[in-house]
């Protein structure tokens, strides 16, 4: 996609670099939330769609990370709020174990992370939305809290919560 041609250079933005730079890690956020790879490339297309609308008040941006980071997150929550949890890809299970694995443990281990999924599902919202945003590795918690909006204890409380009560929740069901 090309930037309009009456842009000033002080709000000119190349596009391609960050495509090429922040591509993958919208694409981990938004499949994180999602779990269905159409939908996370759909998210990431429409957050450079907000890029280019918004291209005028970039230079305003002080992380363009973070600010990507968040139109995505709020991408994917609008569209998982449409899609419900049973409806997601039944594959993106299976894509965590690996394929190296004989069938029955790959069936196994598939069937595992199910269970694991089902029970962040019941989470609480903030609980749910914080252990996502954490298992992506890449974001650090002040630009967890940026993203949520929250501060940096309040993250990192969540976060101590929602790991407590998921991994509470699986040992009393046996899935771990």
């Amino acid at each position: 996609m090309a930037l309009s041609a009456t842009q000033t250079a002080g709000s000119e933005i190349d596009l391609a670099a960050l495509v090429e730079t922040y591509s993958a890690l919208l694409f981990r956020v938004s499949h994180s939330v999602l779990r269905n790879k159409a939908e996370a490339e759909d998210v990431v297309q429409d957050a450079f769609v907000r890029v280019i609308e918004h291209r005028l008040s970039l230079p305003a941006v002080r992380d363009m990370r973070v600010w990507l980071v968040r139109i995505a997150w709020n991408l994917a929550l609008d569209r998982r709020r449409r899609i419900r949890p049973e409806q997601m890809d039944d594959l993106f299970a299976e894509s965590l174990v690996g394929n190296h694995l004989p069938a029955d443990v790959v069936l196994n281990e598939a069937q595992r992370m199910k269970a694991v999924f089902r029970e962040i599902e019941r989470l609480p919202k903030a609980e749910r939305q914080v252990l996502l945003l954490s298992a992506l590795e890449e974001l650090e918690t002040v630009e967890m809290a940026q993203i949520m909006g929250k501060s940096e204890s309040g993250v990192r409380a969540l976060l101590f919560r929602a790991r407590t009560r998921l991994r509470t929740r699986l040992d009393k069901g046996g899935s771990a």
